[in-house]
């Protein structure tokens, strides 16, 4: 059996990464970020973990992989989430499209998907 154990982000800056994301997703370090890497955890200790990597190329503006994150109030989190330091990502969205496009202060891409009662409306 295999799982994921930590999913690695590339920042440009370790401790706003590590303020954004812990702010984000209600996580924490799992012990003292190095200079290069940070372990973030859930603070219940239960989900994937977020690992910071301290990188020296800018974003990708076109990237492979990013994250979705599911909301039960996908306009809230939003808004949150820009307060943070995220910023809205020009998209163009399909007609009904759930997600928002955002990107993280050191510009990495992510999704919040309407997951809640909103999403089966």
């Amino acid at each position: 059996m295999i799982s994921i154990g930590s999913i690695v982000w590339g920042v440009r800056s370790l401790p706003r990464a590590v303020t954004f994301w812990t702010a984000a997703l209600g996580y924490r370090p799992r012990s003292e970020p190095d200079v290069d890497w940070a372990l973030l955890e859930p603070v219940d200790g239960d989900g994937v973990q977020l690992a910071l990597k301290l990188v020296g190329s800018e974003a990708n503006p076109s990237p492979r992989h990013h994250l979705d994150l599911y909301a039960d109030d996908q306009a809230a989190e939003v808004e949150r989430l820009v307060a943070l330091g995220a910023a809205h990502v020009e998209w163009d969205y399909e007609e009904g499209a759930d997600y928002v496009v955002l990107a993280d202060p050191d510009g990495n891409r992510f999704c919040v998907v309407a997951a809640g009662a909103e999403s089966s409306a």
